[in-house]
């Protein structure tokens, strides 16, 4: 029984029974102190109860950690333990979710290229990139796109379509590189759309190494596969969409408030952006003489390689 239930029963006896407290209490076999225990007020709680529902309402599939920051951020000043009381009065826990076990197959990869051997280093150093699965609420089939910045975690694109190939990749791939300069190298999984020539004989060539994790080993994509969770988990099993454009729309509006309103609990809980722009200021990892001399090119190139030249070879007429 917990506290309050046995101090019903101690009160239950001593109205039914001429008894005293120290008699109840050897009956029920409860310390004195827990039966004559009575709770302070808490009604300079509900200002931030009703926040913390609030943001809870607003956003479901957070946590308190997120929550706790999300109000420090809107200005509150509150210990995360007593928000993690509050929350948990509130009976706001999120259920946990069990996880069907992926298929494997023979593909190809190596460990050495995971996220713990090879870990990003500094801004545009190293981008992961994955599929996600969806319907509409008609039940036609959608894939997502996801491409992360594994240092900053900014969402750097969700291009969405009823189906996508390597030459759908590499068009998404060609426009992000346009504004942001090419990564030093691309991390996936095994999947046919990123092992194949459209993206095999194109990245090299704009100054980035395709990079693949062994198969059957998502954790080793870890950055890829912690978005695509959390964007299972807070966007598309909240959302239904009419049609493909309807989801073009709403996963627009994520990537938005993904960057720039979600607090990351990697990056002390600042946001995507906000960690992107100090690391432009110089205040997190920069990249070495050598890598800078290889990125710098790029970065200057970057919007030259998607004139004519680069379009047309995404042209299907030109396909080998």
């Amino acid at each position: 029984m917990t506290a309050s239930q046995q101090r019903a029963c101690a009160a239950y006896l001593q109205e039914t029974y001429p008894i005293s407290g120290r008699r109840a209490s050897q009956v029920l076999g409860s310390a004195r102190s827990t039966l004559r225990y009575q709770a302070a007020s808490r009604q300079g709680d509900l200002p931030l109860v009703k926040a913390i529902k609030r943001l809870a309402r607003k956003h479901p599939r957070w946590g308190y950690r997120l929550i706790h920051a999300r109000l420090e951020h809107q200005g509150w000043t509150v210990n995360i333990k007593r928000v993690r009381r509050l929350w948990c009065e509130s009976g706001l826990q999120r259920p946990v979710r069990r996880r069907r076990p992926d298929k494997l197959g023979p593909k190809r990869g190596s460990s050495k290229n995971s996220c713990a051997n090879r870990p990003a280093r500094f801004k545009n150093d190293v981008w992961a990139y994955d599929f996600v699965a969806d319907r509409t609420a008609g039940g036609k089939p959608l894939r997502w796109l996801t491409l992360v910045d594994e240092y900053t975690k900014e969402c750097l694109a969700l291009h969405v379509a009823a189906s996508l190939t390597g030459w759908d990749v590499r068009g998404v791939l060609a426009r992000v590189i346009g504004r942001r300069g090419a990564p030093v190298s691309i991390r996936s999984d095994n999947g046919s759309e990123f092992v194949c020539e459209a993206l095999a004989g194109w990245l090299p060539g704009k100054g980035a190494e395709p990079i693949q994790v062994a198969p059957g080993s998502p954790w080793e994509n870890g950055c890829s596969e912690s978005f695509n969770s959390r964007f299972r988990d807070e966007f598309l099993e909240r959302e239904e969409f009419e049609d493909e454009r309807d989801a073009k729309e709403k996963g627009g509006w994520y990537r938005r408030e993904y960057n720039t309103v979600r607090p990351h609990s990697s990056l002390d809980y600042k946001t995507p952006r906000q960690f992107s722009d100090e690391c432009d200021a110089g205040l997190h990892g920069q990249p070495t003489k050598d890598n800078s001399e290889a990125v710098s090119p790029l970065l200057s190139a970057g919007k030259n390689n998607l004139s004519g030249s680069s379009i047309g070879n995404l042209d299907p007429s030109k396909r080998n």
